[in-house]
């Protein structure tokens, strides 16, 4: 039985000079992407009128290219346009995920695995997709772990990479957690198995130094400078599993649901606390464009 590759909510796709509604076929068996994984994408988010952080997305997965030996054949100003152009199609009713993404077509002459630069393709994908729930999320600490800059492309956000994150959720999920809290190959934790994660103890906000081996996203940094200039005190450190076990609070950070508190890892249960709170108040504050004596 042929698989139903319909699109599981309104999208619309911008290739070769045209807008096609649902899922085209852009990728066949030959295809560079699709036989040896060279594509990148980025993930913007539409709700409220609003795209935060829009030109940001648009400049990493230029840069995502960059890294993966592809050539960027849009600036990140046209990038930005056509989304803008693509999130005209929508009725306005629920939030966009905006997905611009490169892939390679031909492998280099001489040598199939590496990627031609020459044959880069770019699409980008508009789909509904509603904001992530803000009730709180559950964490364990993954058996599996992140690779170094040495063992995989990790300065590009490519495809490649996820599948590692999917069986991390997957595993998670089978022992009923929602997610993954995540170490590199030293035993540091470094993220979630799909966004940055933060913890609060005794009033000071942590994160994972950024140390190469995950994404350091765009939606953490705009989160540590809005606490920043809040007042709070945000670090970052390397930090342990005991670390996150001895908190006050963890929450998660991550363009598809922003910020996002944690109720849960492994054997510690957590509330929802105040800095968790504010961080995703100053967000969307900022966001919709308030002042702090709007709040």
């Amino acid at each position: 039985m042929a698989v139903d590759t319909s699109p599981r909510s309104t999208t619309w796709t911008h290739v070769d000079g045209e807008w096609l509604p649902g899922n085209p076929p852009l990728i066949g068996p030959t295809s560079h992407a699709m036989w040896l994984g060279s594509s990148v994408f980025d993930g913007a988010r539409w709700f409220d009128g609003i795209a935060p952080d829009l030109d940001l997305h648009c400049q990493r997965v230029n840069r995502s290219a960059l890294a993966m030996g592809l050539k960027p054949v849009k600036s990140a100003e046209e990038i930005a346009a056509l989304a803008w152009e693509g999130i005209a199609k929508f009725d306005g009713a629920t939030a966009i995920y905006i997905k611009p993404m490169y892939w390679g077509e031909h492998g280099s002459p001489g040598s199939v695995v590496s990627v031609d630069a020459e044959s880069t393709r770019f699409a980008l994908c508009l789909f509904e997709a509603p904001m992530g729930a803000h009730g709180g999320t559950s964490l364990t600490v993954s058996p599996y772990r992140r690779p170094s800059p040495e063992t995989a492309m990790t300065e590009a956000k490519t495809g490649s990479l996820y599948p590692n994150s999917g069986r991390m959720i997957a595993e998670a999920r089978s022992r009923g957690f929602d997610n993954a809290l995540v170490r590199d190959l030293n035993g540091n934790v470094v993220e979630t198995a799909s966004s940055n994660v933060f913890l609060v103890r005794d009033g000071v906000v942590m994160t994972p130094a950024a140390n190469r081996t995950f994404l350091a996203g765009i939606t953490r940094a705009r989160v540590i400078g809005l606490l920043r200039k809040a007042g709070f005190d945000v670090v970052e450190a390397t930090l342990s599993v005991e670390d996150f076990l001895a908190a006050d609070e963890i929450f998660t950070t991550g363009n598809y649901s922003k910020v996002v508190g944690v109720t849960r890892l492994d054997d510690r249960n957590f509330q929802e606390g105040p800095v968790t709170r504010k961080a995703l108040e100053l967000y969307m504050n900022w966001a919709h464009g308030k002042s702090e004596s709007e709040e």
